[in-house]
């Protein structure tokens, strides 16, 4: 009788361990499922996510996004790696939080959002490039990472053409402005 009273407590135990209910197995199912996709995004991610290279003819850029489509993946990452570009170069941002959060004895739960608009009017980011780019799959959905760089300076030869480009056009208007000029204040004959 002793050993059943010893044994009792331990199935018990057991018992409450694990569950019979099919839902709450698929719940826990689904959460350890979402675990393994965040340590997977981690430990597979570039190291350049948490250690941008270092330049002083560039600036760096990373963003990285999930989509179920592969192109919308690699869209959105690296419309957050040209965002970042664009304000490290001097860009602006507008961002409202509302975060709602409720605690009862038994539960948490938060409900978030975050809106952002970027502004980039006034900075050129003429020259950026697409340096690194690592794809997983994760769960049924693609991840994108993206590495990108804004060269500075003579090292950013696009920017470099675009420039001369705009001073020759502003030169041509402006010999157009000053032969018309002349002739117009040439005395008649």
């Amino acid at each position: 009788m002793k050993k059943s009273l010893l044994v009792l407590p331990l199935v018990a135990v057991l018992a409450a361990c694990s569950t019979t209910d099919p839902y709450e197995k698929r719940a826990d199912a689904e959460r350890t499922r979402g675990e393994a996709n965040v340590e997977r995004a981690i430990s597979q991610a570039p190291k350049w996510m948490t250690e941008l290279p270092k330049s002083t003819s560039a600036v760096y850029q990373n963003g990285t996004a999930v989509s179920l489509d592969m192109g919308m993946s690699s869209n959105k990452a690296k419309t957050m790696a040209f965002g970042k570009i664009c304000m490290a170069a001097g860009g602006q941002v507008n961002q409202q939080s509302k975060i709602y959060r409720t605690d009862s004895e038994n539960a948490s739960t938060e409900f978030s959002e975050l809106a952002i608009k970027s502004f980039c009017p006034g900075v050129d980011i003429t020259g950026i490039e697409v340096v690194d780019t690592k794809m997983i799959a994760e769960g049924n959905r693609f991840r994108t990472y993206v590495l990108v760089a804004l060269p500075t300076g003579e090292a950013n030869q696009l920017q470099a053409r675009k420039d001369r480009m705009r001073q020759e056009r502003t030169a041509e208007i402006r010999s157009r402005e000053a032969f018309r000029e002349m002739e117009q204040n040439r005395p008649a004959q």
